[in-house]
């Protein structure tokens, strides 16, 4: 299989390769658009500011070329929000893949701060991404900003207020956690995606 991750302006990308070399799967980081196009899955992770990130994608036409592709994507965490349709990090419009937006925490309860740091369960579980077994378990997260409950939501977190883990439309999926940083869901997660 032939897969890819994303190389951009983006942290973390580096450990997503690990974790697959973890379930034996070698992935090429890679910028060329030729490549993405003739890879059979692409991963589209980082952890970033979505408006300095975005445009750095439209730079480099990166932007333009994920919107279309037709394999299976994976968008995590700062790709996740990135394939919205507007962030309020930074004002920014995004790929809009999913026709939502990306909204920042607001807390008003000391124990709950911002940003969402540390492990907490997924629950309402749907698509094909995220098998039943992993129903009530703990994934990673890192983030200030989040995507409300939408018709796309595939899991759902609950933290401040309920919001989306996961997305589902069409080839692209995408968490909001660190799959390859959540144990054993994250791995379960990241195998099912191969498998699709």
């Amino acid at each position: 299989m032939n897969v890819a991750i994303v190389k951009y302006n983006a942290g973390n990308i580096y450990s997503v390769d690990c974790a697959l070399k973890r379930i034996g799967v070698e992935a090429e980081i890679t910028d060329d658009k030729e490549k993405l196009l003739a890879a059979d899955k692409i991963i589209f992770p980082g952890v970033g500011e979505a408006k300095s990130t975005m445009e750095y994608l439209k730079a480099h036409r990166l932007d333009e070329l994920i919107v279309n592709l037709k394999q299976p994507v994976l968008g995590i965490c700062i790709g996740m929000q990135l394939m919205c349709k507007h962030s309020e990090e930074g004002d920014v419009d995004c790929l809009g893949i999913f026709d939502v937006p990306v909204k920042r925490f607001v807390s008003n309860n000391a124990d709950l701060k911002v940003p969402h740091m540390g492990w907490n369960q997924i629950t309402g579980l749907k698509s094909k991404l995220m098998p039943k077994q992993i129903e009530g378990k703990f994934v990673y997260y890192v983030h200030s900003f989040y995507v409300p409950l939408n018709e796309y939501t595939i899991a759902t977190t609950d933290y401040i207020e309920p919001f989306s883990a996961a997305l589902h439309k069409d080839n692209f999926y995408a968490t909001q956690f660190h799959a390859e940083k959540s144990s054993e869901p994250g791995e379960i997660i990241l195998k099912k995606f191969f498998e699709l």
